[in-house]
């Protein structure tokens, strides 16, 4: 597999964010495989920025931390990411003769330098100074050797909504950058397959699963990274026919997406840790009333407000342990678009089947991160198991059914006023036909009959996935969530090289499906766990739970995704 790695840095408001979805967009549109993100401060201005992007022939999943090319729109950010730049890289600034100092220290590394004062290029092509971004892209265009047209229709599209004279100057921006450099031989040298894909990040994969699951109404707080599911699923509610509602707060959001889903409409709610940890009521309420219930939580570091605008898999154990009370509930990690586009569908479908509340993990770098999916992926048929009756033998349900003590510990469950039948569903505790009730006995059988339910949740849940050799690795690794990305590339390189890793991984995070586990640490001598925190939190539940043992751990907790340097650096200090 070719990578070319990419790396785009300026000032937050800099105008940063346009040139890396211009240029991603752009190059998709011509059949390569794309992953990238975006890293930033939580300021509307100032500090630093970068729009990370790799390009490759054949599909892929994570980032590099190093750069083959690094754009910088300003001399403080040039600074700032120079050292992620190799050795022998490519250089391209607008910052003129501003910035020789720094430059001169590139030479000496081999690095080929691009500059022009893309401010005054802008301002003579009738742009202002934000518009110098576009100069840029059509730099970057050029010296990796692309038709002007591709990217002029990139910029047409994006911008076509300005009035005439701001789309003309920023094209014209584009086409003086482009001239004004020349091209790089050798440095794109591979090949597209002329993959039919779309370019697609995390939040609208899950926005899209929403809808083809039949999800009709969308309640949130917005709380980064989890604001764009709510801003997508606005835009085109008038074309979804979704209720689509801003709520006040984290608490009346997750009100209404219970209200909604006892009332036999599938909605969901979207939150981070902190907007979780105001639903946390809600979640528990539903566990007492037996309600389906769907939150997805987008991570990011904490405690407290933490770092915002950065990635985390720490809320592990806040959504297994959090809300009063012990009651069945199931926790999926998402880990790219693919899955957020297909695990949704399922969470609606364990929910309302087994009465429970699902909680959907995520982290800010699936959200926001982009990548190249084949289209047809998202035009599959998604299954719907709603859990609802009409009544024994299509009868009408009796109230006494609603809470009835079964072997599974799943009642019947039909929607309110479809019969002639009520039920009482409340936060207090009761028997099988919603009465309240403190009596001893009664209390004991209807908690034991909700509890039933992990028994028979874990007999379905899908099973763990292994990618690599299935045993005898020489180095192996068992994780969930955005952790798969770092280690599938890695999986890839290493078999090149004839060494063998596996790696196990975890959707399903709980109830734990221990069996695989255990068959996985049979088949395998040297098996690591890996994960986005500081505690190793799913490391600490399958120790617990199996009674294995990691040979190490590969932890990481500074708000940055594994990138493929991370699991390259690990094995070989720990595998080989």
């Amino acid at each position: 597999m070719n990578r070319v790695r990419i790396k785009i840095v300026g000032q937050s408001g800099s105008g940063l964010l346009s040139v890396g979805e211009i240029f991603s967009s752009a190059i998709n549109g011509l059949g390569y495989h794309i992953v990238a993100d975006r890293e930033y401060p939580s300021l509307i201005k100032g500090g630093h920025s970068c729009f990370t992007i790799n390009v490759s022939d054949k599909p892929f999943s994570s980032l590099s931390d190093s750069a083959d090319v690094l754009v910088a729109i300003d001399k403080i950010s040039m600074q700032e990411y120079l050292g992620t730049l190799s050795n022998g890289g490519i250089l391209i600034h607008g910052q003129g003769t501003a910035a020789t100092s720094i430059t001169e220290k590139a030479k000496e590394n081999g690095v080929k330098i691009f500059e022009l004062d893309s401010k005054e290029i802008a301002l003579a092509s009738g742009g202002s100074a934000i518009t110098q971004n576009m100069v840029l892209a059509g730099m970057i265009w050029k010296v990796l050797g692309f038709e002007f047209d591709k990217i002029e229709k990139e910029v047409e599209t994006r911008f076509k909504h300005l009035k005439k004279e701001i789309l003309e100057a920023n094209i014209k921006c584009v086409k003086s950058g482009y001239e004004g450099v020349e091209t790089v031989q050798g440095i794109w040298n591979i090949n597209t397959e002329n993959a039919d894909n779309i370019l697609i990040d995390g939040s609208r994969a899950v926005a899209l699963g929403a809808v083809a699951c039949g999800v009709r109404a969308y309640y949130a707080y917005p709380m980064s990274p989890s604001s764009g599911i709510l801003a997508y699923l606005a835009e085109i509610a008038a074309k979804t026919d979704m209720i689509v509602k801003q709520a006040e707060d984290e608490i009346t959001a997750s009100q209404m997406a219970l209200g909604s889903m006892h009332m036999g409409t599938r909605a969901f709610v979207a939150t981070s840790g902190g907007g979780y940890d105001l639903m946390t009521e809600t979640v528990s309420l539903a566990g007492i009333m037996e309600n389906p219930l769907v939150i997805l939580i987008g991570q990011r570091p904490g405690p407290g407000t933490g770092l915002p605008t950065w990635t985390s898999q720490g809320d592990l154990d806040l959504a297994i342990y959090s809300a009063h009370g012990e009651f069945p509930r199931i926790v999926i990690g998402l880990s790219d678009s693919e899955d957020s586009f297909r695990l949704i569908g399922e969470a609606f479908n364990f929910s309302e089947k087994f009465q429970t509340p699902v909680i959907l993990l995520s982290e800010k770098t699936i959200l926001e991160s982009k990548m190249s999916v084949d289209k047809k992926f998202f035009d599959r048929e998604v299954e719907v198991e709603r859990g609802l009756i009409e009544g024994p033998n299509n009868e009408e349900p009796k109230r006494g059914d609603r809470y009835k003590i079964t072997d599974s510990g799943v009642s019947p469950k039909w929607i309110p006023g479809s019969g002639n039948e009520y039920y009482f569903a409340n936060g207090d505790e009761h028997f099988e036909n919603g009465d309240d009730t403190e009596k001893a006995d009664e209390v004991k059988l209807m908690y034991e009959k909700r509890m039933k339910k992990m028994t028979a949740i874990k007999a379905e849940l899908p099973a763990p996935e292994i990618f690599g050799v299935k045993e005898n690795a020489d180095i192996s690794f068992i994780g969930w969530g955005s952790s798969k990305n770092a280690m599938r590339d890695a999986i890839k390189i290493y078999e090149e090289k004839g060494v063998k890793v596996n790696y196990l991984h975890y959707s399903f995070v709980w109830p734990l499906e221990e069996n695989s586990i255990k068959d996985f640490f049979a088949r395998n001598k040297n098996v690591n766990l890996i994960e986005g925190n500081y505690l190793g939190q799913f490391g600490n539940i399958v120790e617990s739970k199996t009674g294995v043992k990691f040979k190490n751990r590969l932890l990481k907790f500074d708000g940055r995704a594994f990138f493929i340097e991370d699991i390259i650096k690990f094995i070989d200090k720990n595998g080989l």
